[in-house]
């Protein structure tokens, strides 16, 4: 069953979102530091509460599958936008000991017609460089490149 977090989740997502950090720092560590989550669990607590950041959990036997954390994004009046309305996927997530049984799928599905319903123009997200089997899982389920960001690392260390 797909359905919106609640904050008894958060201990659930929490294992997820240290499953996706793990993946990030292992491909960048110069970015990501090792062993961390994305949101501590006050923000987590703001954004279940913010119905323009909805999380949906896939939930079986009250065990947390997966999720898609998500934001509504208006594009309106902006200089050199047209107006419309985006569906961003922030983060997407299976539990590594249930993936391949179709619940990433599932949930972008999901997502999708959710936007859908409150007339979203398109659905983005961002996937690392590095992260080959996301990259390959969108690709499979109909995504395409809209923009690629690129760097140059200027320094052999974060100091600052």
């Amino acid at each position: 069953m797909i359905r919106l977090a609640n904050e008894k989740d958060i201990e659930q997502i929490n294992n997820l979102l240290f499953q996706v950090h793990k993946v990030h720092s292992d491909a960048r560590p110069d970015l990501f530091k090792a062993g961390s989550k994305k949101y501590t669990d006050e923000e987590l607590k703001e954004i279940i509460k913010d119905k323009e950041k909805p999380i949906f959990v896939y939930e079986i036997d009250e065990k947390i599958e997966g999720y898609a954390f998500c934001i509504l994004i208006n594009h309106n009046n902006e200089n050199s936008l047209c107006d419309y309305k985006t569906m961003y996927i922030d983060d997407l997530c299976v539990d590594k000991n249930c993936r391949g049984k179709g619940i990433g799928k599932k949930l972008f599905d999901y997502v999708l017609e959710y936007a859908k319903k409150l007339g979203c123009y398109n659905l983005t997200l961002n996937v690392w460089e590095g992260n080959d089997s996301a990259m390959q899982f969108y690709k499979n389920i109909g995504l395409r490149i809209q923009k690629i960001g690129m760097e140059k690392i200027l320094s052999s260390s974060l100091e600052l």
